[in-house]
């Protein structure tokens, strides 16, 4: 009798789990959220919103975004974390997600299981940014003035434990480039330092300073990748400017709450693959120096744990204390 409820109640469970996936094949048919765990104007920000247009567009539900700034992305996305299963919130982040365990001693949420990896995509090279009045012209300049001035030079970011701020200790390690971390609120708050002088360089992510290259008003001295971007074909890669051993690419992507049926899972990766491969997001992307391409699933997750080995490194390597 015992073996017979035990088959009873795994096809009644099997059967719920049927339905309810059968049931989530109307995905969405109301509203998605969209969380930016960082203030408006980052890469992320601008990248999600192109995306969250799109996928309103194909799916004839609005996706929105709703910044949630602060703890270097970790209120947003603990938000996110403790949000229903369902598909209709979910976090728009960068690699710093793959920081955070370098960053803080004990996370709000369970890091390795209450965010599902949904895609990465809009690959972009970093780049080492200046004012266009700045006298550095090339990287060459930048790391020889800052080992004949030690001290002298400052790098701002949108905050202690970011991309940037693990991307500059990166590429300290790899030139021999000296300068002193200012840590801001946001990645627009620090290109504003730049354009008024209050730091020397920084490093971002290219869709987030081309409007300011485009406008005339900053400089990119090398950006990552094997080859030039065709948005900037004057400016030189990593490799070229004498830098060849750095190679950080960000990303943005999607996470959902654990939980979330695989067929949400797998309509929202067909929808963004849909929406990388247009022609309007196609140049979009290219215009930001970014390469609209897809990581979906495993791959993306790979990409994933690639990237936190290594953060991991260069917090080991630079002695970054943990909060």
């Amino acid at each position: 009798m015992r073996r017979i409820h035990t088959s009873l109640g795994a096809a009644l469970a099997l059967t719920f789990a049927m339905a309810h996936a059968m049931a989530q094949t109307g995905y969405p048919d109301k509203a998605v959220k969209i969380v930016v765990p960082y203030p408006p104007g980052g890469a992320v920000d601008q990248v999600t919103r192109r995306i969250a247009q799109k996928l309103t567009e194909q799916t004839g539900q609005s996706f929105f975004v709703e910044n949630k700034a602060g703890g270097t992305g970790t209120i947003g996305a603990n938000q996110v974390a403790r949000s229903p299963g369902d598909g209709y919130t979910l976090m728009a982040n960068d690699t710093t997600y793959s920081i955070l365990p370098q960053v803080f001693e004990k996370l709000s949420w369970d890091y390795a299981n209450d965010l599902v990896p949904v895609a990465g995509f809009n690959f972009a090279p970093t780049a080492v940014v200046v004012a266009a009045n700045s006298p550095f012209k090339t990287l060459g300049d930048l790391v020889a003035y800052s080992q004949a001035n030690p001290g002298k030079l400052n790098y701002g970011t949108g905050g202690a434990g970011t991309m940037p701020h693990f991307a500059t200790e990166a590429l300290q390690g790899a030139s021999g480039l000296k300068a002193t971390h200012v840590p801001f609120k946001g990645a627009g708050e620090a290109t504003l330092a730049l354009l008024g002088g209050t730091i020397d360089f920084q490093i971002a992510s290219t869709p987030g300073v081309m409007g300011q290259v485009r406008g005339g008003k900053v400089r990119l001295l090398a950006v990552s990748g094997e080859q030039r971007l065709k948005a900037v074909p004057d400016v030189p890669t990593f490799a070229q400017a004498g830098a060849p051993g750095y190679k950080v690419v960000n990303f943005t992507g999607l996470w959902a709450p654990k939980g979330t049926p695989e067929a949400v899972l797998s309509k929202l990766r067909q929808e963004i693959t849909k929406a990388m491969a247009s022609a309007d997001v196609q140049t979009f992307a290219t215009d930001l120096g970014a390469v609209p391409s897809v990581l979906s699933g495993t791959a993306f997750a790979d990409k994933l744990k690639a990237d936190a080995q290594l953060w991991e490194s260069v917090a080991v390597k630079v002695g970054i204390e943990k909060q």
